[in-house]
């Protein structure tokens, strides 16, 4: 654990990271200096945002960062919400001052072991399933990083038994420095956060990096089938722990029709069988293999790994059961958040569907989504900012006009769907892009979607 008595740290941004990380330095004895660049906002008002115990050892500053600041900064530690080529951000490098992340500034003030998931989709469920096994083994786990509870709230609980489950995104990875899990995952690389990283190639280099500082001591598991992972294997500084859905793995775990197979270190066992799981789908197989291979790795025993598999239940917002009204049934998938993930939507779909989507615009190519669609959407509806772009590639990928509705609102959507659907049909809140806009995250969408269909059909 680093040291950090007396430390003068600027914290970028004063949302729900933010505030966590100004607690955290306070808490370790750091001088946090929370600094936010909103209008109509005073130092005093983003000092009141922390509790109450550590308002006399938080320093407020707005606007832009003061010269005479950058003189006493030992580093800066920026929201994940902070891109890292903004002026002032550019402005902390060139004064040489160190440019950490929440992950990177959790990971120095914490102890154990850390077990790191990324990839663009099925962090969330592999995390929270990976969570879950790890806590069937030791109790002194924690579940952390972009699923919900900052990795910084949790730092100064750990110690030196303790194991750190978490999901790490493109944005808290980019900036970190010493961050080193004992084992790492890949899911998948599909494109996402255009609109952040600017290229393919920063987005994958970004998701990459949690390798940075893992050696052959370490594993990192990765998936055989996504061709990027493929050649990164080969050049991976951490011993490879493959997985695939398609084909037999001589080193790793693989999906043998019905059966789940670990084929390494001499052994070649049946696990468990698809139908012994409650999750359903391909992808989500892969996730418990992903789960099975870093929890192996970890020394967790098979029994244990397995009973806690197939008693696992899906994560909420992610192909979430919600309801059957009147013949239809009602599929949340709010955390369908880019295309690639909202194709394991529709694929996961055995009825004619009724398909909302639409958010805000990270940057996104719908074709390859709109494409699987193949006959199983009767209607796409779409609403948010996106709802022309999404429109304008269906009609490019040959979707019928006819089957088109554009609303205005989540819950006008809804009421069409409401009055449309058939009884044999599916409602699938799947939309492809992030939530931005008319609510704030993808939980708050998911659940406004659940309450419509529980009180309103």
């Amino acid at each position: 654990m680093m040291d950090f008595k007396g430390k003068s740290i600027l914290v970028y941004g004063a949302g729900k990271s933010g505030i966590g990380a100004a607690e955290l330095l306070a808490e370790l004895g750091a001088r946090p200096v929370l600094f936010d660049q909103k209008e109509g906002i005073t130092p005093d008002d983003l000092t009141m945002k922390v509790g109450e115990e550590y308002r006399q050892r938080v320093q407020g500053a707005v606007g832009t960062i003061d010269p005479t600041i950058l003189e006493t900064l030992d580093a800066a530690v920026l929201s994940p919400g902070v891109p890292t080529d903004i002026p002032e951000v550019i402005k902390l490098r060139e004064a040489g001052i160190p440019v950490w992340g929440e992950v990177e500034l959790a990971f120095r003030a914490s102890r154990g072991t850390v077990l790191a998931v990324t990839g663009t989709n099925g962090k969330t469920t592999t995390t929270s399933l990976l969570g879950e096994i790890m806590k069937a083994h030791n109790p002194d786990t924690f579940v952390a990083g972009n699923i919900g509870t900052a990795y910084t709230g949790v730092a100064l609980q750990t110690s030196d038994n303790s194991c750190v489950v978490l999901e790490a995104s493109s944005f808290q990875l980019e900036t970190i420095e010493t961050f080193h899990p004992r084992v790492s995952a890949i899911l998948n690389i599909t494109e996402d956060h255009l609109n952040r990283h600017h290229t393919m190639e920063e987005y994958i280099r970004c998701k990459e990096l949690v390798t940075l500082n893992q050696d052959r001591n370490d594993v990192c598991v990765l998936n055989y089938e996504d061709p990027v992972l493929r050649e990164f294997g080969e050049k991976c500084s951490a011993d490879v722990f493959w997985f695939s859905s398609v084909r037999k793995i001589d080193n790793g775990i693989w999906l043998d029709g019905e059966k789940i197979r670990l084929t390494r270190g001499g052994m070649d066992t049946v696990l468990t069988t698809t139908p012994e799981l409650i999750l359903i789908g391909t992808h989500n197989y892969e996730n418990v293999m992903a789960a099975i291979a870093m929890a192996y790795s970890a020394g967790v025993p098979i029994e244990t790994i397995v009973s806690v598999c197939r008693s696992f239940k899906p994560v909420e917002h992610r192909i979430e059961y919600v309801d059957e009204k009147n013949g239809v049934i009602w599929y949340n998938d709010s955390k369908g958040t880019n295309p690639d993930a909202a194709i394991k939507g529709i694929e996961a779909m055995s009825r004619p569907t009724l398909l909302i989507a639409g958010g805000y615009d990270k940057g996104s190519d719908y074709r390859g989504w709109i494409r699987s669609f193949g006959d199983h959407v009767r209607f796409l509806v779409l609403e948010g900012k996106t709802r022309f772009d999404i429109r304008d590639a269906a009609l490019e990928c040959g979707f019928p006009e006819e089957k088109i509705k554009i609303v205005e609102t989540m819950h006008e959507a809804m009421d069409f769907c409401r009055d449309n659907a058939r009884p044999g049909d599916a409602v699938l809140l799947s939309p492809a892009c992030a939530s931005w806009g008319e609510f704030p995250n993808y939980e708050v969408r998911g659940e406004k979607f659940k309450e419509y269909v529980r009180t309103e059909i």
